[in-house]
């Protein structure tokens, strides 16, 4: 089932799985099933990868926290946005 071309049917519908397996979201069958093609596929492989390692930067991104001074400025533009918001 090696495939060269990613954008052939069958990789289409693998490549939309790869963020519910990166996320956990497919049983135990459909996992098998994705990570069977994966390792017969190189571009759905490679497109795999390059999701994963995204999600990891962003997720660790995520867990920086912002200095306070600029927590601060942007609670209180989001106050004064509330405010003529609901003077309008």
């Amino acid at each position: 089932m090696s495939q060269s071309d990613p954008t052939n049917s069958e990789c289409v519908d693998y490549l939309e799985r790869i963020v519910y397996l990166l996320d956990n979201e497919l049983d135990e069958a459909e996992c098998s099933e994705v990570r069977v093609h994966l390792e017969e596929c190189g571009p759905c492989l490679h497109k795999y990868d390059l999701e994963r390692t995204v999600k990891a930067v962003v997720a660790r991104s995520c867990s920086e926290s912002a200095p306070d001074g600029l927590r601060d400025r942007v609670l209180m533009q989001v106050r004064q946005v509330q405010v003529r918001i609901t003077e309008s």
